[in-house]
C-alpha cells in the first residue's frame, strides 16, 4: 500500500549567527532538531503556511517570507512510512525582540537560537539532507 507524499513547509529564521531550531517530540524524527514548520493545508500558499506554522509553534510573527529550496525524503523505516517533500522558506522576525515560546509542548520540547557553525545533533532528516546538499542557512550578503 502506497500513500501520497506529504508536503511540509519549513522556515529558516536567523538572528545574527544563530538559527531557530526546536527538538521534535513526534514519532517521525523524535528527539531531532528541526526548523519551525508543518503541513501545507489545501489551497494554502507557501508564504501563508510559513507564517501560520511559525505563529502556531513559536508564537513569533514573521515577515519578508521567500521561497528558497526544497528537499525530498522518504522515511521507509518508520512504523508508518512517510514520503516528505519539504519546502523551505526564509523569513525575518517582524519584531527582532520577540522571544520564541513552546506553544505546542506535545510536539516540541522547546525552541532556541543555535550557533550556525555548531548546530545541535541529531538534525531532522530533511534538514540534514538540505545541509548535506551544500545549502547555507544564512543568506549570502
Amino acid at each position: 500500500m502506497t500513500s501520497a507524499p506529504v508536503i511540509g513547509v519549513a522556515v529558516i529564521l536567523v538572528k545574527g549567527d544563530t538559527v531557530l531550531l526546536g527538538r521534535r517530540r513526534s514519532s517521525i524524527g523524535h528527539n531531532t532538531y528541526a526548523l519551525p514548520g508543518g503541513h501545507l493545508e489545501f489551497g494554502e500558499s507557501f508564504e501563508k503556511c510559513a507564517a501560520r506554522e511559525v505563529k502556531e509553534e513559536t508564537g513569533l510573527d514573521i515577515k519578508d517570507i521567500q521561497y528558497v529550496t526544497v528537499t525530498n525524503d522518504v522515511f521507509s523505516e518508520a512504523a508508518k512510512p512517510l514520503h516528505l517533500v519539504a519546502v523551505y522558506m526564509r523569513a525575518t522576525l517582524a519584531n527582532p525582540d520577540q522571544i520564541p515560546q513552546t506553544v505546542e509542548p506535545d510536539k516540541c520540547y522547546g525552541w532556541d537560537w543555535y550557533d550556525g557553525k555548531n548546530l545541535p545533533r541529531p538534525l531532522f532528516r530533511p534538514l540534514e539532507t538540505l545541509l548535506k546538499g551544500g545549502f547555507s542557512l544564512f543568506p549570502l550578503i
